[in-house]
């Protein structure tokens, strides 16, 4: 291996080929893996070392060609073109052989050096096919190395390939065995020699006309066969990049042509390679009859989210409780310690109320949090969520959306940052920008503490209902904010779904402790940040005033300012100052409105048993009942995203008058939404 410099693989993929655990297995970076397109919309980087060598990895965009139709497609694409990679691993799922080598044929014909990892061998040796690994490196040119990222396996040999194949030059000769009689020009068939890929003979005179031609006007450019064969597809990119004229050779559109040779050509290389490829994954076929049937689909998705929270409220509970214990315990022993050494009353008051009540409310909310993403975790795993799409591509595509915006809108349930971010995986602007405007009203997992805390003080057997209509309304308003501005486009065509559904597979234990864990450490450094800073502020605004620090909350800031407020709150059932404040501090992160409740009603530990029921009675005695609850309920879920949310959304369309005009539109879609909950619950609450 040449050790004069660091080695740079770039891992790419068809979506859902095991790319991104692959390049877990080798640098143990905690990014997050699920299974569906779009998830890794930018390349992320890490570095190994073996044998004294280090070895740079690029985990670029799941693609299904060198084709720049969406974001993900021209991140990777611009990256491999460059000098900065030495080497191409192209991750291909082995028990999906024949829609996976596209791609490979397209990375091939650029003539960098490139490695065919087979991937998820496990489950072609599980499904009783056998691939030819003799015969398949013959015929493509280049190593195939047979590998299994979830039980890592093979990992070693792939990376020992890598690095002696990294000086491998274009023009070595290959075993290619193609039957060269219908060739009429010895040009032609010297191909054969050295491309894997070869086509017609009118393809390939067409293909070293324009490469010479390029050769002469651009004698610094590389990849000529590539750069020709893209101009022989009529790739705008580059024929805007490479704006020569080759109108005497394009008689025509060769793209549909040169694909159907590809296409040819891989049905070749399957009857040679594969063995048992007609034994079809009956399991997934019958499973599937089920969970993407056209009438029963969407039920069992509600009824399988239904599980998941009816999960996370009793084991989270259960658990829930000891983190209560601890708390109370924690906070006694605070004050005593802060009685004893003589602390004032206003570090006591900051320390216990603020700081203690504020994280340690939140902190208590950690297990239901983590069975919940524990849960997600074991659906993204198995291969369910992409059904999902494709069981809501009916429904999407009626207002105005395909199917592939509804897996940003999944992941919203976990997050809406990275929601926002996988926007990226839609081809039209428009539907991106569509797509972000909804993903918000998503519930996503900071907002879960409110629901908890307000379901069961209110809503007792019911919590678990209460809390899970909060996920159904939110991902119905999304539905129907695009069906609205559907009209308002005038019903414009939105591109067909085409997703990759994957076999059905034990969840991985390692993929599910990164994914896990990764959302659980972002939990805890929200409240180890954010959240101690506005409990923090929140304890300064509830108890200074114009008179300094005061123990009266009336006489503070925050109640001026909530009183300011109360008028327009108040019809949508909300008319109480603290609850106004708690919802303005939860700007900077949804689950300091639970924090501030603990602060601005005055209770300690808020969360625990004895605290939860000294809320209820306090807001009982206010007169803020059941329909009041549940209004402050659906405000929390379709308001202003936290201030990270809306940084992204900023980022992501590159204007602050859209991002402005968003907020304004949730803030009032949320009150709107809490008026009628609150009108119409007042009948029957």
């Amino acid at each position: 291996m040449n050790s004069t410099k660091e080695l740079t693989i770039g891992f790419v993929g068809n979506p859902n080929c095991g790319k991104t655990t692959l390049f877990n297995a080798y640098t143990g970076a905690n990014l997050k893996v699920a299974n569906w397109p779009g998830v890794t919309v930018e390349k992320k980087e890490g570095a190994m070392r073996l044998h004294d060598e280090t070895y740079r990895l690029v985990d670029l965009p799941g693609t299904y060609s060198l084709t720049s139709y969406t974001m993900e497609e021209t991140v990777t694409r611009q990256y491999i073109l460059s000098d900065d990679v030495d080497v191409i691993v192209d991750v291909a799922d082995a028990s999906a052989l024949e829609r996976n080598l596209y791609l490979t044929l397209q990375l091939i014909e650029l003539g960098k050096p490139v490695v065919l990892a087979l991937n998820m061998m496990d489950i072609v040796q599980e499904r009783g096919m056998e691939i030819d690994l003799h015969r398949l490196p013959e015929m493509l040119g280049i190593p195939c190395v047979p590998v299994s990222a979830r039980r890592r396996t093979g990992l070693e040999i792939l990376i020992h390939t890598v690095a002696h194949h990294q000086d491998k030059a274009q023009g070595e000769k290959i075993i290619h065995h193609h039957d060269l009689e219908t060739s009429r020009h010895k040009d032609v068939e010297e191909h054969h020699k050295y491309y894997a890929m070869v086509y017609t003979d009118e393809i390939e005179d067409k293909i070293d006309e324009i490469g010479e031609r390029l050769k002469n006007a651009y004698p610094e450019l590389d990849h000529l066969r590539w750069y020709a064969i893209k101009i022989l597809e009529n790739d705008q990119e580059i024929r805007e990049r490479y704006p020569l004229d080759f109108s005497d050779i394009l008689d025509q559109d060769y793209e549909k042509e040169i694909i159907n040779q590809k296409f040819g050509f891989i049905e070749e290389i399957m009857a040679e390679c594969v063995a048992n490829r007609t034994k079809k994954a009956e399991s997934t076929d019958r499973t599937d009859r089920i969970l993407t049937h056209p009438v029963f689909g969407l039920p069992v998705f509600l009824l399988i989210m239904g599980l998941v929270f009816f999960l996370t409220f009793t084991v989270g509970d259960w658990l829930k409780g000891y983190f209560e214990v601890a708390l109370e315990w924690m906070t006694e022993q605070a004050a005593a310690v802060l009685s004893a050494v003589g602390a004032g009353e206003m570090l006591i008051s900051l320390i216990t109320n603020g700081i203690i009540a504020g994280v340690g409310g939140i902190l208590t909310f950690l297990p239901n949090i983590f069975i919940l993403f524990l849960a997600l975790a074991f659906l993204e795993d198995s291969g369910y969520m992409s059904r999902v799409a494709y069981v809501m591509d009916g429904i999407m595509g009626r207002i105005g959306l395909s199917g592939r915006a509804f897996l940003p809108m999944l992941l919203g349930f976990g997050c809406t940052v990275p929601a926002v971010m996988a926007s990226r995986v839609l081809e039209n602007p428009r539907d991106r920008l569509k797509t972000i405007l909804i993903t918000p009203f998503m519930s996503c997992s900071a907002r879960l503490p409110i629901y908890v805390m307000f379901s069961e003080l209110f809503f007792g057997d019911m919590a678990m209902l209460a809390a899970f209509s909060m996920y159904v309304l939110g991902l119905a308003m999304a539905i129907l904010s695009a069906y609205v501005i559907k009209l308002a486009d005038k019903g414009k065509e939105t591109n067909m779904l085409l997703i990759e559904l994957p076999e059905y597979k034990t969840p991985n234990a390692h993929t599910i402790y990164i994914y896990v864990s990764e959302k659980v450490k972002d939990y805890l450094s929200k409240a180890g940040t954010t959240i101690f800073v506005a409990s923090i502020l929140m304890w300064a605004v509830m108890n200074f005033g114009v008179h300094g620090f005061t123990s009266d909350m009336d006489q503070s800031f925050g109640a001026a300012i909530g009183k300011m407020l109360v008028p327009v709150f108040a019809p949508a059932g909300l008319g109480y100052w603290q609850i106004i404040l708690a919802l303005i501090s939860g700007i900077a992160a949804k689950e300091v409105v639970v924090s501030s409740c603990s602060v601005l009603f005055g209770i300690g530990n808020v969360t625990t048993q004895t605290g939860m029921a000294n809320l209820s009675a306090l807001l009982g005695s206010m007169g803020f009942g059941a329909a009041n609850a549940y209004a402050l309920m659906v405000f929390c879920l379709l308001y202003v995203p936290c201030m990270a949310a809306v940084a992204t959304i900023k980022r992501e369309t590159g204007s602050w008058k859209w991002t402005g005009a968003m907020a304004a539109f949730q803030l009032v879609t949320a009150w709107v939404m809490a008026f009628l909950v609150f009108r119409i619950g007042s009948m029957f609450l």
